[in-house]
This record gives structure tokens, C-alpha cells and sequence, in this order.
């Protein structure tokens, strides 16, 4: 057995007190003897007795020491080289996310406004926005039934049309032949006169072309002069009758009789669903829609006479045709391009008959016009800066979800709306931040609006995530 070495002997002196002096103090003072202070003191009556059993004591306290600093070590540099980085870098938790879906609050129905006591129809057509909106091509809608009724001067379209048929114009710029009046053409201002009917100069001799003739029939309703073009385009009145007839039949207005060119017989009737059809047949020739939109007449000898349709310019309507007997009341047949609020405008054709006034058939037309355009509309669906909800972190930040800009749908009557809310998972973000949408749908369009922070939510600090490893590591 070796015997004990250096470190024992420091071991030894730990127990027994007595340290060993390093180098410095075996040096002494001129005079003093200089001793080996591990040689046994000859001063003291004991020596102690070193033992290879106290050296192995020593050196196995010496190496649990060691070893238990060496775990220490491996620990802290298990904290400082792994769980420290691990925890500082962990994604942390994604913060909890409560939204709600906003209620849409819907219009009412709409509904056309026809005079429940007059005869009237309607058609209402438009492009790809109309029907997107609608779903239909067309939208109709009658009241009070659908007789036969006297349809005065509104004869006087349908003169026009057949002449045109007989001589047509090649372009809206077309004069058209010239007419020539003779003495019996003269002679039928007398004859509407004493009838009461709408009448214009026409002397005998004078001349004028046909389109100026037509705009006189149709502006200003003039009687003498329907009767006058009538009979010059198929020679002889019984020639026109039979010509309008066909002319009927082959458009399909089977319910429609004309038996004289200008109205004034009550015998000229027609229903109001013939009378839509005819409206669309006179707003697809270039010549007459041209001439029926014209607010003021003005040809050789009669200049600045006002269009008997008084709505004309109001509210969209750029035609077609007034009518009005006495016995049998007043009539309109018109045409409108009516602004919906989007997209092109659309046209409408439309008839009230049987009227007690003119006045009274215009506030229908008016009424029925404003009804249709309120069935189009701007539905407000959410307003900027309105609370959604919330975002909230396990570390403690907080912050709402407001709406980014608000937003409405353009539908037509009281379609359905829906409403779905689409939120993004978020750790961190600033004020301001998107976080998702609110989608708004109808059957025929879409509306999206952000949805962003109004708050930070932060990252957490070191030290959070140092003292919360469980919330870290659970996600």
C-alpha cells in the first residue's frame, strides 16, 4: 500500500488544524531555525497518528465533493445551454380569439305602385345588373283588370307606325318625301275643330315633308294632320283601316281595333297588355322614339309648341303618347329610362288608362316610378369601428376587433343577406393589424370588410416565459 500522498496530508491538516504553510512562510527572520512544519514537533508530547484508513476516508469525501460540483455544473449548463434558449424561443400560446356575426337588418318587400282604380300595366326591363338583381329579364305588373277600353289620341302611335310601314324614313335624319295639302286636307281643321279635337294650321297648297308631319301628329296631337297623312300613304281612309288592321294582326295586338286614324271615335280601343306591346314595338323605331322624346315642336309655320306629355323629362320618362276623351277619361302610354342606383338604367313601358284627369295619371306614373326605384337600394350593413370581439394572451395583453371601414349591399327588395366572420390566427401585432374579415353575401353581390386590432397584443418577456415553461410547452 502506497503511503499518503500531498493531497492527504491536506486533508489531514484540515482535520486536525493545522494548515500547511505555503512557500512564503518557510522563509523566517535572521536567527529563527527553519522547520519542517510536517516533521513531528519535538515541542509536543503527542504526535498524531496518520492512518492509510483516514487518507482513504479523505480521498473518498474528496472525490463525492467533486462530483457533486460536477453535477451541479452539468445542470447549469443544462439550464443555461438548453432550457434557457428552448423556453426564450418557444412559438408561444396563439392568444384566444371571441367573435360574433353581426345581424343584417333587411328592407321591407317592395312592391310596384299601380292605381288600383285606373287600368294600367308595366314592364320593366334592364341589363345584366337588372336581372343579376332581380333574377328575371322582366318584371310585370298589372292593375284593374284588363278590358277594352278607348285609347284616344294614343291611335295616332299607331297611325304613325303603319304610315311609316307604307313609307318608311331611312334614318332619323330622313325628311322623308313632301306632302302636299290640298283643299280637303284644308278643310279637316274645320272639321276637328267643331269636334274639339287637337288641331294645327294647314293651308291649302303648302307643303311639308313627312318626318315634320309625323313630329305634328304626334308632339302636338293635331288631328287634321293624322287624318291628312293617313290618307296620303294608302289613298283613301277605308285603304288605311284595312292596312292597320293587318298591320294589328301582325304584330299580334289582337285585342286592339282601330277604326279611324286620330282617337277622336271611342271606337279605337285597346287593352293595357296590348298597349305595353305596342309601347316596346314604338321605342325600337329610331324615328318615333326620336320624335315622341321631343319636349317642343318646331317646324315651318308652328315653332316652340310644348309636348302634350307633360312628364316628359321628369323622373326618366322620354315618351310615348297622351290620350283623352272626354266620356272616356284621360290616358298615357310612356316610356322611361329610370336610374336604379346602379348600372345602366332601366326602361320601362307602361299604360294607365281611364283617368279621371291628366294630372291624376301622372301622380300614378310618378307613384309607380318611385316604387320601382325604391326596390333598389343601399342596404347599410355595418358601420367602421364597430366591436367585433377580442383577442386575449395567456401573459395577460388584451385587444378588441374592430370593423376597418363600414360597407352596404346594393339588392333589390328585401332579398336575403348573410353574414360570416373569418378571423387569422395571431400571436403578436400591433394596433391596426388585420385579423380577418366579415363577409356579407345576397344571392346576386358581396361586400367584405377587415376586420383589424384596436390594441397591441404583445410578445411576452423572458421572464414570462421562463416561469411559465407548462403554458409554453401544453400548446
Amino acid at each position: 500500500m502506497n503511503g499518503p500522498g500531498r493531497d492527504d496530508f491536506t486533508e489531514l491538516e484540515a482535520m486536525f488544524g493545522r494548515p500547511r504553510p505555503d512557500a512564503s512562510a518557510r522563509t523566517r527572520p535572521h536567527g529563527f531555525e527553519e522547520r519542517d512544519p510536517y516533521l513531528p514537533d519535538p515541542r509536543q508530547t503527542e504526535t498524531p497518528v496518520v492512518t492509510a484508513a483516514d487518507a482513504a476516508a479523505a480521498r473518498t469525501r474528496r472525490f463525492r465533493r467533486r462530483a457533486v460540483a460536477a453535477s451541479i455544473a452539468l445542470v447549469v449548463v443544462a439550464i443555461v445551454g438548453t432550457y434557457i434558449p428552448v423556453t426564450l424561443l418557444a412559438p408561444v400560446p396563439v392568444p384566444t380569439v371571441s367573435l360574433s356575426t353581426p345581424a343584417v337588418a333587411l328592407p321591407t318587400e317592395a312592391a310596384l305602385t299601380l292605381p288600383p282604380a285606373m287600368e294600367s300595366a308595366v314592364s320593366i326591363t334592364g341589363g345584366d345588373d337588372f336581372e343579376a338583381l332581380t333574377g328575371t329579364k322582366e318584371m310585370v305588373g298589372t292593375s284593374g283588370g284588363d278590358r277594352a277600353l278607348p285609347i284616344a289620341s294614343i291611335s295616332k302611335l299607331i297611325s304613325a307606325l303603319v304610315i311609316l310601314d307604307r313609307k318608311p324614313l331611312s334614318s332619323v335624319d330622313d325628311l322623308g318625301p313632301t306632302l302636299t295639302f290640298s283643299k280637303a286636307d284644308h278643310d279637316l281643321y274645320d272639321k276637328y275643330y267643331v269636334l274639339g279635337a287637337s288641331i294645327q294650321p294647314m293651308k291649302t297648297g303648302s307643303q311639308m315633308n313627312e318626318r315634320d308631319v309625323l313630329k305634328t301628329m304626334l308632339i302636338v296631337s293635331a288631328c287634321n294632320y293624322a287624318e291628312a297623312a293617313a290618307t296620303w300613304a294608302y289613298g283613301s281612309q277605308d285603304a288605311f283601316v284595312a292596312a292597320t288592321k293587318k298591320w294589328l294582326s301582325g304584330h299580334g295586338l289582337s285585342n286592339t281595333r282601330i277604326v279611324e286614324p286620330t282617337g277622336v271615335d271611342p271606337r279605337n280601343i285597346s287593352t293595357p297588355g296590348d298597349l305595353v306591346a305596342l309601347g316596346k314595338i314604338a321605342h325600337a323605331d329610331p324615328v318615333v322614339s326620336k320624335i315622341v322624346a321631343m319636349a317642343k315642336l318646331n317646324v315651318p309655320e308652328m315653332s316652340n309648341i310644348g309636348n302634350n306629355n307633360d312628364l316628359l323629362g321628369i323622373d326618366g320618362v322620354d315618351g310615348i303618347k297622351t290620350g283623352t276623351l272626354d266620356d272616356s277619361g284621360s290616358n298615357l302610354l310612356f316610356s322611361a329610362a329610370v336610374d336604379i342606383g346602379r348600372g345602366a338604367p332601366v326602361s320601362v313601358i307602361g299604360v294607365v288608362l281611364g283617368g279621371a284627369s291628366r294630372d291624376e295619371v301622372d301622380s300614378a306614373v310618378r307613384m309607380l316610378i318611385k316604387s320601382l326605384k325604391g326596390g333598389f337600394h343601399e342596404v347599410p350593413l355595418i358601420e367602421a369601428d364597430t366591436t367585433i370581439g377580442t383577442y386575449s394572451t395567456a401573459w395577460g395583453d388584451r385587444a378588441t376587433v374592430v370593423t376597418e371601414s363600414g360597407t352596404s349591399l346594393f339588392t333589390w327588395s328585401n332579398q336575403a343577406i348573410t353574414a360570416k366572420v373569418n378571423s387569422a390566427p395571431v400571436r403578436h401585432g400591433k394596433s391596426g393589424t388585420v385579423v380577418g374579415e366579415i363577409e356579407f353575401a345576397s344571392p346576386t353581390n358581396k361586400a367584405q370588410v377587415p376586420l383589424v386590432l384596436r390594441g397591441a397584443i404583445r410578445e411576452p418577456d423572458a421572464w414570462w416565459r421562463l416561469t411559465h415553461p407548462q403554458r409554453l410547452f401544453a400548446h
